[in-house]
């Protein structure tokens, strides 16, 4: 099931007087693409991570479905990050287990912790992540080790674990930024369209504007710490990536 998220009026310093997000309003619809672009150091990476609570807010509140993540702890906050589905830069697959470890690793939040321990997980879900095995192009690697995959194949894996949670939304880090242009393609192509079959909203922090504009149909712009772009893709022009990016010699 599709969460409608509001982000208002979130900040964020790591250092006091600092601040690395400047009062943050948004809000997402329930279905499909968002990109956030802007220069490194600009805020991008906080925003996702302070969604799904790895980063903690100096302020504002995060509603998912009407639930504010902000101040959730222990408990609450582990069933809340159930519904929040991660796709990291690095990947973040464990290198020594196999492929479907690796996928059966996002029922974590969802089996008791013996059945986890002695990796006895419910026949449904085995099934499930065979089939995202398939959907992702590696249906032949269930039992390869994770540190034997390209750089492609392991966000692709990364992309289907996120998927087994059965998400109600799903962030992205700078998920091509360690690939190849044409696996970065494939790779938004394999994201895009997954999610759109199964109803879950995306928010990517990207680094590559013609891939934001190519697949997202929303992009959100940030300079310092805040919004200076919300719109379409094709609503982007010159002066707006002036303003997000700062200068015109480098377009």
């Amino acid at each position: 099931m599709s969460a409608g998220l509001s982000i208002r009026g979130l900040s964020k310093a790591y250092v006091p007087g600092k601040p690395v997000l400047r009062d943050i309003t948004l809000d997402f619809a329930p279905r499909g693409v968002t990109a956030i672009i802007g220069p490194s150091g600009t805020g991008k990476s906080t925003l996702i991570r302070c969604i799904n609570r790895l980063v903690e807010p100096s302020g504002g509140s995060i509603l998912l479905d009407g639930q504010d993540l902000v101040p959730l702890r222990g408990r609450a906050l582990r069933l809340a990050r159930r519904r929040i589905g991660m796709v990291f830069q690095e990947y973040n697959l464990v290198e020594r287990l196999s492929v479907m470890e690796n996928l059966l690793s996002g029922r974590l939040g969802y089996v008791p912790l013996w059945r986890a321990w002695l990796r006895r997980y419910p026949e449904e879900d085995i099934a499930r992540a065979f089939a995202l095995l398939d959907a992702v192009g590696l249906p032949d690697h269930a039992t390869r080790r994770a540190d034997a995959l390209s750089g492609g194949q392991r966000q692709r894996v990364g992309i289907a674990r996120a998927l087994m949670q059965r998400p109600a939304l799903l962030l992205a880090d700078e998920p091509t930024s360690s690939l190849d242009p044409r696996t970065a393609v494939e790779v938004m192509e394999l994201l895009t369209r997954l999610t759109a079959e199964e109803g879950v909203p995306v928010i990517v922090n990207i680094h590559n504007v013609e891939l934001a504009k190519r697949f997202c149909g929303r992009v959100i712009g940030m300079h310092q710490g805040e919004v200076v772009f919300d719109g379409p893709p094709e609503a982007i022009e010159p002066r707006h990536l002036t303003q997000i990016y700062g200068g015109e010699d480098w377009m």
